[in-house]
């Protein structure tokens, strides 16, 4: 029979399964766990060592569905090697569920293609990592509530105890322990001697199985159990683990549960359901209105914090105090303050100044971020929302040193939030367009995909409870999803569409035909495995996507206004949202009462005056107020400006420490009889000039107080113009996401990957001939004298063969190489290496020996 016809071996290890995969499987590998990638391995043998590391295989435990996850757990209880048909056994149990069936093939070989199992069908092993995590121990039991096998439980039990309990179940005596065990474990495997056993049980007996079949397997026993307990015990039903604890034998569990591993098996996601349907449209405007909401409110946030915001603490972020006045400015709950503020620092717009005494502020990219156009300006938010991986639903909770995480602090970055966002808004996505999901679907779904995510000890563990961190990442998802203009109404719109990169959304279900009929589902074959999870897009794709995003929403955006009302009682009102210079101007000479779809602003004294402190003249706010108001300028506003423009003015403030002076010395006397002017220490200098204790700042506050209307004066005597001090920090970047494990890698980068694996592990399975170096005969580096060296290479220039050398480089750093020698001069060899497969030049003298390959690889 020739080599072609023989029958490939089963492989004997990770990396013998590994080493018969196709570059494709390969490619898909490193893809699906790329930390297997950093670095490079040098050959498939260190590849399949990588690939069996603890935390190389939790990650990837932690990356598998409910389904699969489950066929790893049986695996984990079944023998070692396993056939497919046990396997099968243990999850479809004996009446052969259907789906269970169907869906297996699937899951198998998601955990092949994932180097967690290996082996063909008839020899299936799981990787001894994954077998040591997943398989039950009394320290960590499984989601399959199974015990240890009858040769585990028994495996300190004297010989003539397992004799006893033979004679008692009706089998006959051995001659050893082994032979007594497996006897023992072949009754409790035969579903037939099994059954007929169990007919003799007394009804407590059953009573006492029926609570331990599905888990925890273990119990406690006095000394003297009584009577339904010694049945069992007798029989090895339940076998005694330590003093006072008995244990439920796997074989008995499993004939018990009718072959199944686990209480319930999950083959298919739970669908997301349909919790209401809207127009599109008035998705789209809702969505629209919740966008321009977003811009408006970290506009005024960043407006707040113009002349530099709050203190940043000593541990870095805001304090409680500065968190509730930011609330407080904006009118929104605590929590939704710091949604604003997580989301205004991820995009880039403030950021700590690095001044002695530390704040924040804008950045310098806030004010290039005024100059886009709205839908732009939201794109820009959005996309930074959709990357980050802070969390402000974290803030004001406590991180594992019982520190309180705040606001722009530090412990706020959880990796797996961004993952967590776009899969959240990839499942609405997938909803007929204008369908809002059922919360609890999504999050089942969810769990459902990913049941180790968020659980913290070990795979081991159970599947974590609905407060663990991946749904809690999926309920902030979706609010945050709904302030921020991505979703109106609970459905996607149709920017955020377009800013996920999402396929258009599916045709719409048959609505409702009465009251009482429940909303479709979304339905989906149930051949399909599980949605993969959505993939960031290129740089390229996502400013495509922001492109589309923007054009979508730009013509759902109002338009800015160019005009206000103005009423009689003192107050403008803005219909809409005004004009940049309109509203900077109206937000200082008038202040904002109320909010809403239209802004009511409020004149005051103190308002007119800041105006006129600004450097605007009466004549400016009187021509001002004409040209932007549909209304005529009311006279009791234009009262108001004159006579406050009238006192302005009149009183001038300096530096002595202060002084006040005036033409009118009545004025001053005025001031200077009135008690609560004490406290500022004035004194007479001249008729027309007081002298004050306090800086002129105090002075300015406290006669302003007093009901007067002072300016302050340069050392020149000019009136000093005050305006609002905007105050920047210095350059700054976004705060970089924080990666969920290594990055996915690009096609580039698995090609050259896989071809430098499999040359690696040419250069160290390659057959050589025979030689009388021990080194070289056991697989080490070959060792042979310079001369021999030489001549060998020189041998293989003339014949085209590749040799097979070991190779000291630069740093000492040892590695064994095929190379197909080209040219030999100068005391270099220039071959084509095919472990890195290019053409290399490599010093003789740092080779420590060559060995010619076996003919059939020459």
């Amino acid at each position: 029979m020739s080599n072609e016809d023989k029958p490939a071996a089963a492989p004997r290890s990770l990396a013998e399964a590994l080493r018969a995969r196709d570059d494709a499987s390969l490619s898909a590998l490193l893809r699906a766990r790329p930390d297997l990638i950093t670095p490079v391995p040098t050959d498939l043998t260190q590849l399949a060592t990588r690939a069996g590391t603890r935390a190389s295989v939790v990650r990837a435990l932690e990356r598998l569905d409910r389904f699969t996850l489950q066929t790893a757990e049986a695996l984990a209880v079944a023998p070692d090697p396993a056939t497919y048909d046990e396997l099968l056994a243990l999850m479809a149990g004996d009446d052969a569920d259907r789906a269970v069936t169907k869906a297996l093939p699937r899951a198998l070989a998601a955990l092949r293609d994932q180097a967690l199992v290996w082996g063909s069908d008839d020899r299936l092993r799981l990787v001894r990592t994954a077998r040591e995590l997943l398989a039950p121990s009394p320290q960590h039991p499984t989601p399959t509530g199974l015990g240890p096998t009858v040769a585990e439980a028994t495996a300190g039990m004297s010989p003539g105890r397992v004799q006893e309990i033979l004679t008692a179940a009706g089998l006959p005596t051995t001659h050893d322990a082994v032979s007594a065990v497996a006897s023992l474990g072949a009754l409790f495997s035969d579903r037939t001697r099994m059954s007929a056993l169990l007919d003799e049980a007394p009804a407590d007996s059953l009573d006492v199985l029926s609570r331990l079949v599905w888990g925890p397997p273990y119990g406690q026993v006095t000394a003297d159990p009584a009577t339904r307990l010694r049945w069992l015990l007798d029989r090895g039903l339940l076998l005694p683990t330590a003093p006072g604890t008995v244990v439920l034998p796997r074989e008995v569990a499993l004939h018990l549960r009718a072959g199944r591993a686990h209480r319930a098996t999950e083959p298919l996601p739970p669908q997301v359901e349909v919790a209401a349907t809207h127009r599109p449209t008035l998705v789209d405007a809702t969505a629209a209105g919740q966008a321009y909401t977003a811009l408006a409110t970290v506009e005024e946030l960043l407006k707040d914090w113009h002349e530099g915001g709050p203190a940043v603490l000593r541990a870095g972020g805001l304090s409680v105090r500065d968190l509730k006045r930011t609330a407080v400015a904006l009118d929104v709950p605590e929590p939704t303050a710091a949604f604003w503020v997580e989301l205004a620092y991820a995009a880039g717009l403030l950021a700590s100044d690095g001044e002695a005494e530390e704040r924040y502020a804008a950045t310098p990219a806030y004010d290039e971020w005024l100059e886009l156009p709205a839908a732009e300006r939201w794109s820009r938010l959005a996309t930074a929302w959709l990357a980050a991986t802070r969390t402000a639903g974290l803030v004001g909770g406590r991180d594992a040193k019982e520190r309180t995480l705040s606001a722009l602090g530090p412990g706020l970055d959880r990796s797996a939030a961004s993952e967590v966002r776009r899969r959240v808004l990839a499942l609405l996505a997938d909803l007929p367009e204008g369908a809002s999901a059922a919360h609890a679907s999504v999050l089942a779904r969810l769990r459902w995909e990913r049941p180790l995510r968020g659980t913290h000890p070990s795979p081991s563990s159970a599947p974590s409870s609905s407060d663990d961190l991946r749904t809690r990442l999926a309920e902030w998802t979706l609010s945050e999803a709904e302030q921020l203009g991505f979703t109106g109404r609970g459905a996607l719109s149709s920017h955020g569409r377009a800013l996920l990169g999402a396929p258009p959304a599916p045709a719409k279900p048959p609505a409702p035909s009465g009251p009482g009929d429940k909303l479709p589902v979304h339905h989906r074959h149930h051949d399909m495995p599980a949605e993969p999870q959505a993939a960031p897009l290129s740089p390229a794709e996502q400013a495509a996507a922001a492109a589309e995003a923007t054009r979508l929403l730009a013509p759902l955006l109002p338009s800015p206004l160019d005009h206000v009302l103005l009423q009689a009682d003192l107050t403008a009102v803005a219909p809409g949202p005004l004009e940049r210079p309109l509203a900077d101007t109206l937000g200082v000479l008038a202040d904002v009462e109320s909010k809403g779809g239209a802004t009511v602003y409020r004149f005051t004294p103190a308002s007119v005056r800041r105006a006129l402190d600004a450097g605007r003249a009466a004549s400016d706010l009187h021509a001002f107020l004409a040209a932007h108001s549909r209304t005529p300028v009311p006279q009791p506003l234009a009262y108001l400006i004159d006579d406050v423009a009238r006192k302005h003015g009149h009183l001038r403030i300096g530096a002595a420490s202060a002084y006040v002076r005036c033409d009118d010395d009545t004025l001053l006397n005025e001031i200077l009889a009135d008690k609560r002017s004490a406290g500022l220490r004035l004194r007479r200098l001249a008729p027309t000039v007081l002298a004050a204790q306090a800086d002129p700042a105090t002075l300015l506050e406290g006669l302003r107080a007093m009901g007067f209307a002072p300016a302050a004066e340069s050392a020149e005597g000019d009136v000093l113009i005050t305006r609002a001090h905007a105050h920047r920090t210095p350059p700054r970047t976004a705060p970089e996401p924080v990666p969920d494990g290594p990055p996915v890698p690009d096609t580039t980068l698995l090609t050259a990957a896989v071809r430098a694996i499999r040359a690696g592990d040419l250069a160290s399975t390659a057959p050589r001939k025979p030689t009388a170096d021990p080194a070289g005969a056991d697989g080490g580096l070959p060792r042979t004298s310079s001369a021999e060296t030489l001549a060998t290479m020189q041998a293989a220039v003339l014949t085209g063969e590749a040799v097979w050398i070991g190779y000291v480089n630069a740093e000492g750093t040892a590695s064994q190489r095929v190379i197909a020698p080209i040219r030999v001069e100068g005391g270099f060899v220039t071959a084509y290496d095919h472990t890195a497969d290019e053409v290399r030049t490599y010093p003789l003298h740092r080779v420590t020996g060559v060995a010619e390959l076996a003919d059939d690889q020459a």
